[in-house]
Formats: C-alpha cells, structure tokens, sequence
C-alpha cells in the first residue's frame, strides 16, 4: 500500500479533536465548519492508510489503536514546525537566533543560574551556547572564537577591540585553612612571601608575562577555580577568592578570612564585553542588563 504525505493542516485537525474532544467543538477552535473538519480527517485516514477514530456507537470519538500510536507523532511534527515559525518571526522582529555567551569563573554561580534560567523562559527561541573562562580567555572567546557576549573581568577590560559595560562587582579575599600558618593574628610583613600561594591561571596568552596579587615566589598555577578552592580547603597554600564562593565555608570553620598585612584581597570589577563590530540584539541586552540588576541587587 502506497502511503501519502500528510498534510500539516490534516495533523493540526487531527490534534484539535483530541485536545477539544469532538468534531463539532474542534471546528469551532479552527473557525471551521464541520464537515471540513470531518473531510480532513477523512483524508489523514486515507493518506495514511489507517482508521484514526472510532466513530461507531459514540457521539465523542475515541481514538483507535493506530490514532493512539500516532498521536504523539503527530504533537513532535507540529510543535517542531511551531518552533520554526516562532524562531523565524523571531528573526523578522530582529531577535537573534543564537547567541555564544562566555562568563567569567569569578561570577558567583547563583547569579549565573538565576539569570540563565530566566533568560530560557523569556527567549526559548533563542538557543544559547554557555562557556565559562577565566582571565584572558574571556576575551579570546569574544576577539578570536566568535562569542557574542562575555562578562569579564578587569583583566580583559581594557582590550581595544571590545566595548565594555561595567555591570558590578564581586569581593575578593584571602583565605586559607584555619590550621595554615598565616590564620593566626599580627602575621608580620613579608611572611606571605614565605608560603604556598594558589594562583589562578589563564589558560590564554593575553596576559602573559602579568601578575594578578601575586605576592609570594612560591605558586601554584591552577585554571580552575573549584580546584584551587578545594586545595584551599585542605591546606594546600593561601589565595585570594571570590567571598561568596566560600562564604559557607567561612560559617562552617573550613576556611578562614586572612588578615594580611599587605591587605591583598580587591574588588573585581565585571564587565559586560562585546566586539565593536557588533550590533547587540534584544536578547543580548537584556541578558546585559539582567546580570547588572542580580549584581547590585
């Protein structure tokens, strides 16, 4: 038996006396009249070779064996071609349909959910591509692979082929386990210069040859920064990191804030970052000023 191609109005009618559960009441959905309806169904029988409903002995039609095995195909066909239709009128209306976002480790990661959840809500056309960098890598995602945005640190700010937008900012602090060394009190000048610092690497070139509070000779380079946090955390060295990223450990006795006399820890300011070339579109934006109000909130 030779099968035809059904039509997408024809699986559109078919769903409508499902989900309204009657001929008369799907017509009414569609604007139709009844004996479209019924003519449509009629050919979706035909060209697929099967009995859909059970028309017989019932005023409501009860879907037949065959009706319930292609149901659920024929819901994945229309929601696809729904989704095409909402990206494509996206698209007219100038929304983008991809966009490459890079954030900074230092961005605390409850502010990085929130607004990502938010942001597949309010755009689910949009299919966003999520990287996380450290340093200089931000800004090589944006100058060299293509990303659309990234929110950087100071660091890559100052590339002149970005905008930039400062959007907040996050605390960085020194800490250490509670048994190392420079936990105690009145820790004298220079002392840091004799222990294990942890330093967060770039895993680019961009800032090769800089340093970033690095005071001790002694370092270990890490480009992760949830491996330097558990080093920390088990008395492998000293380092600098964001307060909210170890604000539990600080409550439960894990780590300790050092109080250095060389007062090491700063303000890391974070950018939103762009090439000048580009034109943000309004998914772009938002998630921009998204970020800045779950930063200064």
């Amino acid at each position: 038996m030779k099968l035809g191609d059904p039509s997408l109005d024809h699986l559109r009618i078919f769903l409508a006396i499902v989900e309204e559960g009657s001929f008369g009441a799907a017509a009414r959905r569609m604007n139709r009249a009844v004996s479209a309806v019924s003519y449509g169904i009629a050919q979706l029988e035909m060209q697929l070779g099967v009995t859909l409903f059970e028309r017989e002995g019932s005023r409501k039609p009860v879907l037949t064996e065959a009706g319930e095995g292609l149901l659920a195909e024929a819901r994945h066909v229309a929601d696809g071609v729904d989704g095409l239709l909402a990206k494509t009128r996206s698209l007219h209306a100038g929304l983008e349909s991809n966009l490459a976002l890079v954030i900074d480790v230092m961005m605390p990661g409850e502010v990085t959910a929130q607004v990502l959840a938010t942001f597949r809500e309010r755009f689910p056309t949009v299919a966003l591509r999520l990287r996380v960098e450290g340093l200089g890598a931000v800004a090589e995602c944006l100058i060299d692979e293509g990303a659309q945005l990234a929110i950087g640190g100071p660091v890559v700010s100052e590339e002149l082929q970005l905008e930039r937008q400062a959007i907040g900012e996050v605390e960085l602090i020194p800490v250490a386990a509670p048994t190392h060394p420079l936990a105690g009190d009145n820790v004298a000048p220079g002392e840091t210069r004799k222990h294990l610092q942890l330093v967060l690497s770039d895993r680019s070139t961009r800032t090769q040859g800089k340093e970033f509070s690095v005071l001790s000779p002694l370092t270990w380079r890490l480009g992760d920064l949830a491996a330097k946090h558990s080093l920390l955390r088990h008395g492998l060295g000293w380092g600098n990191m964001p307060r909210e990223m170890v604000a539990r450990d600080l409550e439960e006795g894990r780590l300790v804030e050092l109080d250095l006399p060389e007062k090491p820890g700063d303000k890391y300011t974070l950018y939103a970052l762009w090439r000048r070339d580009m034109r943000l579109g309004p998914a772009t934006s938002w998630l921009i000023d998204a970020f800045k109000e779950k930063l200064s909130a």
